[in-house]
């Protein structure tokens, strides 16, 4: 599982930093959380295909988090796309679009679903390859966060070692499910001889815009990798609690109470240009931070 960033500002862009979005590749595509002013130009700029986009997360409904929306859904239809498209969001969003759409007397060439936020925590994806549970935060409107986890797809086979002691392709799915395969001729070949251990599933935690508030560790305890807003700094501390916002210390200190591998600080004020100063003061709590840097793709 990777994250890419495509926009790492708050409300207004600034130093060349455009409004939150960003994508999380899992194995079966790429998953879009929120969805700020310009993110459809950020998607071509990294190299990030809209074909491979089937769902869509928008946390809240404050501009720098869903103006880029109505431009990527409508792209995506004069591109001709056909393929079911699945948006989660605060129940007016679908007004909103559809509104937009009923102006331009546009209608779309794929179906577009559309899941309305539960005011709790909501499990809202689940497949095969990975779920997604939506978790509430305390901001100046109804906002919530998601937690994407992978899910491991079995044991890894050793190609070389299956042909070896001759098991026919039919049988591999099992194989990677953990069976023994017992040949013709009596032959018991063990599984470890011919899988290693796959992948762990991975967990990521995007904590949306939020005042510091302990009440979300239980959602995100255990992550391997969290974004957490910081969009000020700690001498700034009565503006970030007066505007529903976080410090960097006080994602560090979420970072620690929720015991995750990784911090990513992002959702930064337009009054700062220079960003190391974030990460400064979260690694005084916590050790493993990153900024998330525009255009660069985080393993989680």
């Amino acid at each position: 599982m990777k994250v890419t960033i495509l926009g790492n500002n708050s409300a207004l862009p600034a130093f060349g930093r455009h409004p939150t979005a960003q994508v999380v590749a899992v194995a079966s595509g790429l998953l879009l959380i929120d969805c700020g002013e310009g993110t459809q130009v950020q998607l071509q700029r990294y190299g990030l295909k809209w074909r491979s986009l089937n769902h869509i997360y928008i946390s809240h409904l404050h501009g720098d988090h869903y103006f880029g929306l109505p431009g990527l859904i409508n792209s995506m239809s004069l591109l001709g796309r056909t393929s079911p498209l699945y948006l989660y969001g605060p129940a007016f969003l679908i007004t909103i679009l559809q509104s937009i759409l009923d102006a331009a007397d546009s209608e779309l060439s794929y179906p577009l679903h559309f899941h309305a936020l539960q005011e709790g925590e909501e499990l809202l994806t689940d497949n095969e390859y990975f779920s997604v549970r939506s978790f509430p935060v305390i901001h100046r409107i109804a906002c919530h966060g998601f937690v994407v986890k992978s899910k491991t797809r079995g044991r890894k086979l050793l190609p070389d070692k299956c042909v070896e002691y001759e098991i026919p392709a039919a049988y591999y799915e099992k194989l990677k499910q953990g069976s023994d395969y017992e040949r013709k001729d009596g032959v018991l070949v063990k599984n470890e001889w011919v899988t290693t251990e796959g992948p762990a599933p991975k967990t990521y935690a995007y904590c949306a815009d939020t005042l510091f508030t302990e009440t979300i560790v239980p959602a995100i305890y255990g992550a391997d990798t969290i974004y957490h807003e910081c969009t000020y700094l700690e001498k700034d501390g009565d503006k970030a609690a007066a505007r529903y916002h976080s410090t960097a210390i006080q994602a560090a200190k979420i970072a620690v109470l929720a015991n995750v591998k990784q911090l990513l600080l992002g959702h930064f004020s337009s009054k700062y240009r220079d960003l190391e100063p974030f990460k400064e003061e979260a690694t005084t709590i916590f050790p493993n931070v990153q900024i998330a840097e525009e255009g660069k793709a985080f393993d989680v």
